[in-house]
């Protein structure tokens, strides 16, 4: 009897593994290539790149190296032109942009601002000192605001001056 019940138990379970479970699955992968195309379309031509020269015999100069303008090429060139011998001091490595005014001292008779750099460390400066990319020379410090002469030079190689300020961030935590 217990062979029996044994036969019948295995017999069921022998029943309940043969079953097409995955038949849906495996028909699926047989009819989902129907319909398809094998007919991929080729890729579009390819025009070769062809380089630019841009110093040719137009004289076009190249945007991507500073201009240095001939000797005599420009006669008001020298007086805006910025002193390029003078040694750089620390705050002309940054953008004005990305400097902060954070404090103000007065001492002496003399005024001087405390600026955060970019890196995050504090400078203290007074009028004369230099700032900025653009040969940034500190004109004034007020409590609230430092003015900086910027020398640019634009396109044709002409020295222009211009005005910015600096103002004071209030409330600025340390970071």
């Amino acid at each position: 009897m217990m062979r029996l019940i044994y036969l019948a138990l295995i017999a069921t379970m022998l029943t309940g593994c043969g079953g097409e479970e995955f038949e849906d699955l495996r028909e699926f992968i047989k009819t989902s290539g129907d319909g398809m195309r094998g007919n991929v379309p080729p890729p579009p031509n390819v025009t070769l790149y062809e380089p630019f020269a841009y110093v040719n015999e137009e004289n076009i100069s190249d945007p991507f190296k500073p201009r240095i303008p001939k000797q005599g090429q420009f006669d008001k060139r020298g007086e805006y032109e910025p002193d390029r011998d003078r040694p750089k001091e620390a705050l002309e490595d940054f953008a004005l942009e990305s400097l902060r005014m954070v404090g103000f001292v007065h001492k002496s008779s003399a005024n001087f601002a405390v600026i955060r750099a970019p890196n995050g460390k504090l400078y203290t400066v007074s009028t004369g000192n230099y700032m900025g990319l653009n040969f940034g020379l500190i004109k004034s410090i007020s409590n609230a605001e430092i003015t900086v002469k910027e020398v640019i030079q634009d396109g044709n190689g002409d020295w222009s001056e211009r005005i910015s300020s600096l103002q004071l961030v209030e409330g600025l935590g340390s970071k």
